[in-house]
């Protein structure tokens, strides 16, 4: 029976915070240890060079070079799209039952050395412990449930109706062939080891090109893969820029599908021309523009918890950040006084330390485009809270940024509209709730929502007209993020996704197959 890892869960069960905490040290002392490390490419399981490298660097210290990976170009992705091809004429036949044991023992290895992939996260991403161990336990979660979907669905195989005296039918699912993983850089466990599972445990075969900005993580994960037992060939890695890697990818025949999370842009510009020729699946996470409303009955303080953890975890680079606010007019100020305080005190700084909140953004780029915003929140609005980078002792060696608010924009303005991937809060306010509603729903984006009210009736109307995937009624722990695997499918409408299924649950695995109805005369 699938259960979540929920590792700090179990700790504070059995009152071993302090356990907890000497594991994530002492594996942040086994990472330094390997700081500096060359990383090689895996093609047909052999590691394979490149004549170029790249030196990848924290975003929490620029200074500290976590390793050196190689600069993969097209002609290494060709031939990992070969050995995969080649690959899946074994993997795709392989019992789905054995597909099932690896992945499982795949799961125990991730397990066993959780700590370590959690301060590879915390590292390569600048995310807190709280937050990598949570990523960790995310990977390990998918794996395990897409172990337990696949046998409690017999191999998607079904016996049907017979058509006929003498006949009979069944319908079975099989995998397509060569599929891209093209992971993410801000769940660099638990997004990457989730697509990835899902593609190879359905019987296809894999090229990953991880994110530039978390290929360590992603190297260790594929390792730990091999090792429970998916076969050379079946799972290759390829590192490289998007331009060079991606593009050869979405570009070859050979690649059967594609599955991406990533900006609305590449995305679209992905599936026009995976699809140019012929049509083929792509599974794609798109990103969101999140909204939460707090109603004039709504409990403040919950709302205001609810708000600030789902706006400025992870510095707000999660695709269901809470990005927009909604506010009613006669509960507007209070509201405003109890979210700035708590923001204004909330810890920004190392998140190697345990009372560190919010850590870094993950590189200069991002780092550039929060001072971009942030001017335009100035010149356009009123920032409450927040607007500067953060640049005393030893911050100014990383990409810190302080948890921002800014109220009185135009409702049309960019800040609203667009995906920031920064902790930029925009606030509103409204008098009717259908308003509040209608402007919760203007967006292109449909990915998480989250209300705060008292009134049946009003999260009734909510729940049946808000237009997003993932929604969250008066949720104190976050009001648009954290979604558990097997207990809330994630998956967006609209431009956050292009196939209305969401990882993580009952509909998901399907996408990797398809049908083939068999006969037999008797």
């Amino acid at each position: 029976m699938f259960e979540n890892e929920h590792t700090l869960r179990h700790f504070a069960s059995e009152k071993a915070e302090g356990e907890f905490h000497v594991k994530y040290e002492r594996a942040l002392e086994q990472a330094r240890l390997e700081f500096g490390k060359k990383y090689l490419m895996v093609i047909d399981g052999k590691h394979v060079k490149a004549s170029g490298s790249t030196a990848h660097s924290s975003p929490i210290d620029t200074r500290i070079v976590l390793g050196y990976t190689p600069a993969g170009t097209a002609r290494h992705a060709r031939l990992a799209i070969a050995s995969a091809k080649k690959a899946f004429e074994e993997w795709g036949k392989t019992d789905w039952r054995d597909r099932v044991c690896i992945f499982r023992k795949a799961a125990d290895i991730m397990s066993e050395r959780k700590f370590e992939l959690a301060a590879w996260v915390s590292y390569e991403n600048g995310k807190n412990r709280y937050e990598s161990i949570g990523d960790v336990d995310e990977a390990i979660d998918f794996v395990r449930y897409y172990a337990e979907d696949l046998e409690r669905n017999n191999g998607f195989e079904a016996q049907t109706k017979s058509a006929q005296a003498g006949e009979k039918s069944k319908g079975v699912m099989k995998p397509y062939g060569v599929w891209g993983v093209i992971a993410p850089f801000n769940f660099p466990a638990a997004i990457l080891a989730g697509m990835t599972t899902a593609a190879l445990i359905t019987g296809n075969t894999v090229v990953v090109k991880p994110s530039s900005d978390a290929p360590i993580t992603a190297f260790k994960i594929t390792q730990m893969f091999a090792e429970a037992g998916v076969p050379a060939g079946a799972l290759n890695v390829v590192f490289g820029s998007g331009s060079k890697v991606g593009n050869e990818i979405v570009q070859s025949r050979d690649v059967a599908g594609i599955v991406f999370t990533g900006s609305r842009e590449v995305g679209y510009s992905m599936g026009r021309e995976f699809s140019r020729d012929r049509p083929r699946p792509l599974i794609a996470e798109l990103g969101g523009k999140n909204p939460a409303l707090v109603t004039e009955s709504a409990d403040l303080d919950k709302a205001a918890d609810g708000v600030l953890k789902a706006a400025f975890g992870y510095s707000g680079q999660k695709c269901s950040a809470c990005s927009r606010v909604f506010v009613h007019k006669k509960v507007r100020d209070e509201f405003l006084r109890r979210l700035s305080e708590k923001a204004k005190n909330l810890p920004v700084g190392n998140p190697l330390e345990p009372n560190t909140f919010m850590g870094p953004v993950i590189n200069e780029s991002a780092y550039k485009k929060y001072q971009q915003y942030a001017r335009l929140a100035d010149r356009d609005g009123k920032v409450l809270v927040g607007g500067y980078v953060r640049k005393d002792g030893e911050l100014k060696h990383g990409y810190y940024v302080e948890p921002t608010i800014v109220a009185g924009l135009p409702k049309n303005h960019r800040l609203f509209k667009e995906e920031l991937f920064v902790p930029i809060l925009c606030v509103a306010d409204y008098e009717k709730f259908d308003d509040a509603l209608k402007m919760c729903n203007d967006s292109d984006y449909g990915l998480t929502a989250g209300i705060f009210s008292a009134k049946e009736e009003e999260v009734k109307k909510f729940l049946d007209h808000i237009e997003a995937g993932v929604v969250y009624v008066n949720r104190q722990a976050s009001a648009t993020t954290g979604a558990m695997v097997g207990c809330q499918p994630f998956g967006g409408w609209k431009d956050s996704g292009t196939t209305g299924r969401g990882s993580g649950g009952q509909h998901y695995l399907t996408q990797f197959l398809r049908e083939q109805s068999q006969t037999i005369a008797v």
